[in-house]
């Protein structure tokens, strides 16, 4: 990828790459709490708490963008599906940093 090429629809994809898993946090949250019965004040708190899970719940939310770039992908937007992929590997340092510190 080249920075000069950057473009409006790799800025659109990076950010929405970068706010859907954010909206699919208490929804991930959610449906665990109703398919293991637990309150979902009890996964909020062990979410912010606890490392290790927080980490299990992130992961499984950036999934989500992969809906995103299947559709961008299939109607040959390759730039917002570029940014989309951007977006979900700017997760990583946080993952890692919460990983061992």
């Amino acid at each position: 990828m080249n920075l000069r090429k950057w473009s409006m629809d790799h800025t659109k994809g990076l950010l929405l790459g970068l706010i859907t898993p954010l909206l699919f946090i208490p929804l991930v949250l959610l449906v665990i709490a109703f398919s293991q019965n637990y309150y979902f004040e009890f996964l909020w708190n062990k979410f912010h708490l606890n490392g290790p899970y927080r980490i299990q719940i992130i992961t499984i939310s950036i999934i989500a963008n992969l809906v995103w770039f299947y559709i961008f992908l299939n109607k040959e937007r390759f730039n917002f599906a570029m940014g989309i992929i951007l977006g979900s590997v700017l997760y990583a340092p946080y993952i890692i940093y919460i990983k061992f510190f």
